[in-house]
C-alpha cells in the first residue's frame, strides 16, 4: 500500500507540477517547433515555466516577460544558487511552456546593465512590480530564443 502511495505521488509530481513553489519535471502542452521571434504573446499570461535539464527533468513556474521590441526575458530574484539558474548556466538548452505550449528555446544570462534594465522594465511594465525602483544586483535574467 505505502509503494501505491509514493508511486501516486511520484506521477503526481512528474505529471501536473511545477505547482506554485514545488518544482516538476517534464512539461507536458502542444510543442511548437516553429522558431518565434516576436513573444509579446507571454505579456498575456501570468506566469510561465521554464525546464531545464538535470540528472532528470527539472521545471519551475517563473516571471516570463517581452519587451517592446518582442524579445523574452526570464527571470529570478536572489537567482544565485537556484537550481534552474545553474542548470542553464550549464546546458542552455531548455524549453518554455506559456499558456500550455511548449517551446525549444536556449536560455543566455544577461550580464550587461543596459539589457538587464530592458528586461527589468519590461518586468515592471507586465507586473507592475518595481516600477519606478533600480533592479537590484541580486536579480538575474535570462534573454531566450527559440531553437
Amino acid at each position: 500500500m505505502f509503494a501505491i502511495v509514493v508511486i501516486g505521488l511520484l506521477m503526481t509530481y512528474i505529471v501536473r507540477c511545477p505547482c506554485e513553489r514545488i518544482p516538476g519535471s517534464v512539461l507536458s502542452g502542444v510543442e511548437v517547433k516553429d522558431p518565434v521571434s516576436d513573444w509579446s504573446f507571454a505579456n498575456a499570461t501570468g506566469l510561465c515555466q521554464i525546464q531545464v535539464q538535470g540528472v532528470i527533468p527539472w521545471s519551475v513556474n517563473l516571471n516570463c516577460m517581452a519587451d517592446g521590441d518582442g524579445a523574452l526575458y526570464l527571470s529570478c530574484s536572489v537567482c544565485e544558487g537556484k537550481y534552474w539558474s545553474g542548470r542553464a548556466l550549464v546546458n542552455s538548452d531548455a524549453r518554455v511552456r506559456i499558456a500550455g505550449q511548449v517551446y525549444p528555446v536556449r536560455l543566455t544570462r544577461l550580464q550587461d546593465a543596459k539589457t538587464l534594465d530592458a528586461a527589468w522594465l519590461a518586468r515592471a511594465s507586465k507586473t507592475g512590480y518595481g516600477v519606478g525602483e533600480l533592479r537590484p544586483d541580486h536579480w538575474w535574467s535570462f534573454a531566450v530564443v527559440s531553437r
